[in-house]
This record gives C-alpha cells, sequence and structure tokens, in this order.
C-alpha cells in the first residue's frame, strides 16, 4: 500500500451518478458506484482536470431540482 502513496503513483479520475468528481488509484478496481472518467496520470494531472472540469459543485440531482423549480 505504500506504493499507492508515493509521488509516482498512477490516478485516474472517477465520476460518480451525481456528477461528482474524485480521484483513485489507476491500478485499483473502482469503488461501487463510481466509474472512470477517462484522465489518467500523476495526482497533481487529475486534481488540476478535476479543477477545471467540476465548475459546478452541486449534486446532479440538486441541479436538477432547481431547474424544474425555476420554469
Amino acid at each position: 500500500m505504500a506504493d499507492d502513496l508515493s509521488d509516482d503513483a498512477t490516478y485516474r479520475v472517477v465520476l460518480n451518478d451525481e456528477e461528482q468528481y474524485s480521484i483513485w488509484w489507476a491500478n485499483r478496481e473502482l469503488p461501487a458506484g463510481w466509474r472512470a472518467e477517462g484522465t489518467q496520470g500523476p495526482r497533481e494531472q487529475c486534481l488540476a482536470h478535476i479543477e477545471q472540469v467540476w465548475t459546478d459543485m452541486r449534486p446532479l440531482s440538486l441541479r436538477r431540482r432547481m431547474e424544474q423549480a425555476s420554469v
């Protein structure tokens, strides 16, 4: 497990059904409810990608309810 925490570990960006992002070790099975987003690389690269693409932190279900309420 120590190798997974080293700076040279490879990570992947993962996404859940609420369109919330995280990173996960590339050499591990994904946790239930998460899927690979497609980006993989060093930790900092994955975190930078998430910062760029995750512009609305609200869960998808909340965004949908808010859209319906405004109609």
